[in-house]
């Protein structure tokens, strides 16, 4: 459950040698007898001085930060940024009269707590208010401190403390929060010693904020318009060499294609990276790189950024390559690196991240995720793998200024031994265990490189273990052809046609087949099947002309 202290500071006890002094409503001004005759009117600086102790510690040792300081410095709201200690705690200067203004003060405060919450929307919210005071209140109202105050179906909880005269320091020591501060006062305090003390208050809260904010400007950004750069280069020059969707162009120019790295491409892990699909494609992913990029090399620096996305690159591609068949391209992988990152980012600096931005980039992981898994042609494997390495690449270089050596070496560690785990697996795995059309892509690099015969064996294994289509049975004919195995040749064209009748050049191969058997009439019959299936092709005509057909 998070908590948050409230704390009043009022009106502190002061004595001298010539008995108790008694406050008047003039905040912290009091009146004590020099002799018989006179009265004089003097300032006590001793709960003012308290005041700003008291912030001066949350702020130093505690690592809060001012969230609201009131125009005449009465009231200050702090924030923790840091410790899994109270969230928020609240200083207030102000003398303490009656028991019915201490109720209002607390309803205000359950009020204020449940806004705080649902602005930072938890679930649930503990509130320590503590006051502290010459007396308790003239009427009484002992019972408000006896037990926590919840307004009725609020999810906070205001639990107040009465700090008076007679108990002193005692409970401000024994408090989680401030038991570990060192509470004794001077036995007299000057105005210069609280404007001292408040100055240092003042001066080691800007210095929280200026360090708060360097955390975002380690860096200018620099790669991340590099890397633009390079993917708006690449893809005019898809668009000038057949096309950006074209997929025998974005194989030539490196996109991500299983069988030429289950060949020993492995570059092709890093290339894709570059490389775009259409214009719809590359401007999401230019637009989001210019976003997500720029923050992340802010945070990080230029090199480390560097390595966070060229790693989250390469993992996301690597994903994609062992979930998904298909010919891919894009910065996704990179893109969802930098959420990596920032999520990252959070793991160190918990409260700073929800306050600025982590809601914010949970949401937009969730509900790409969420796109990815419901709208066809999505990569997600690539989107997941790279976020997993952004993760880690940023566990890894971890942020400026923060150097965590067992956990960056544990980060590294667990990578390595994940990739590696995952890359044996891979070699081991059989080609009946691939997806088909892998097989099928390999086996027709396999035949562009003339190796008739690994392609056959290829093919032959997945014919006899795995789920082969059509396409499997035609390259597996193709195979046979060039071994002279006509027989078992033929029979495999026809395993290709049953699978999918429509396929034209199963039927053009195996009307030759059936031409160099004497067997015209039946060749023609398949001639014509594939001459109608794609008229456009010259060489289904013309064999249609030789066996005498008709067009």
């Amino acid at each position: 459950m998070d908590t948050c202290i409230i704390i009043d500071l009022l009106t502190l006890h002061h004595k001298n040698g010539k008995g108790i002094v008694a406050l008047n409503k003039n905040a912290g001004r009091m009146k004590y007898p020099v002799n018989s005759e006179k009265v004089v009117d003097v300032v006590n600086f001793r709960y003012h001085y308290l005041f700003w102790k008291i912030a001066l510690f949350l702020i130093e040792k505690k690592q809060y930060r001012i969230m609201n300081l009131s125009s005449t410095h009465d009231e200050i709201w702090l924030e923790n940024t840091v410790l899994k200690e109270p969230d928020v705690v609240r200083l207030r200067l102000k003398d303490l009269d009656w028991g019915s203004w201490v109720q209002r003060d607390i309803l205000s405060v359950s009020e204020n707590a449940e806004r705080i919450r649902r602005k930072r929307r938890k679930r649930s919210l503990k509130v320590k208010n503590l006051y502290i005071t010459t007396y308790p209140p003239v009427d009484g109202g002992i019972e408000l401190f006896e037990k926590p105050f919840a307004a009725e179906k609020d999810k906070s909880r205001v639990d107040s403390i009465l700090i008076d005269e007679t108990r002193g320091m005692e409970l401000l020591i024994n408090d989680p929060l401030f038991c570990d501060g060192e509470w004794e006062l001077p036995p007299e305090v000057l105005e210069a010693n609280v404007e001292l003390v408040k100055g240092k208050a003042l001066r080691a809260s800007t210095k929280q904020i200026q360090k708060e904010r360097q955390l975002f400007e380690k860096g200018r950004p620099f790669f991340t318009y590099f890397f633009i750069a390079v993917q708006l280069a690449m893809f005019v020059l898809l668009e000038l060499n057949g096309g950006s969707k074209d997929p025998q162009t974005l194989i030539e120019f490196g996109a991500k294609y299983n069988p030429l790295i289950i060949e020993g491409e492995w570059w092709r892990l890093v290339t894709p990276i570059f490389l775009h699909i259409g214009m719809l494609h590359l401007l999401m992913n230019t637009l989001a790189l210019y976003y997500l990029g720029t923050a992340v090399e802010k945070i990080y620096g230029r090199s480390r950024f560097v390595f966070v996305y060229m790693v989250s690159g390469i993992t996301g591609s690597f994903a994609s390559y062992l979930f998904t068949a298909n010919l891919s391209a894009g910065a996704s992988g990179a893109i969802f690196g930098c959420f990596g990152a920032l999520l990252y980012f959070g793991v160190l600096y918990p409260k700073i991240f929800f306050r600025t931005m982590g809601t914010n980039i949970i949401a937009v992981i969730l509900l790409n995720l969420a796109f990815g898994f419901t709208i066809p042609g999505i990569d997600n494997a690539g989107h997941l793998g790279g976020l997993a390495g952004g993760f880690l690449a940023a566990g890894i270089v971890s942020v400026p200024g923060v150097f965590r050596p067992i956990r960056q070496l544990l980060v590294l560690t667990v990578t390595v031994l994940l990739v590696g785990i995952v890359y044996v697996d891979d070699q081991h795995a059989a080609p009946s265990d691939w997806d088909i059309n892998t097989v099928n892509g390999v086996a027709q690099e396999k035949i562009s490189d003339g190796e008739w015969a690994e392609a056959e064996e290829l093919l032959k294994e997945v014919v006899k273990k795995g789920t082969p289509n059509a396409e499997t049975y035609f390259y597996l004919s193709y195979v046979e052809i060039k071994l002279n195995k006509t027989e078992a040749a033929k029979a495999n064209l026809m395993s290709a046609i049953e699978k999918r009748n429509d396929f034209h050049e199963a039927h053009y191969n195996f009307a030759l087949m059936l031409t160099d058997d004497g067997k015209r009439e039946e060749a023609l019959t398949h001639a014509e099947k594939a001459y109608k299936l794609n008229p456009e092709e010259e060489k289904y005509k013309n064999l249609v002309k030789e066996l005498g057909g008709a067009l």
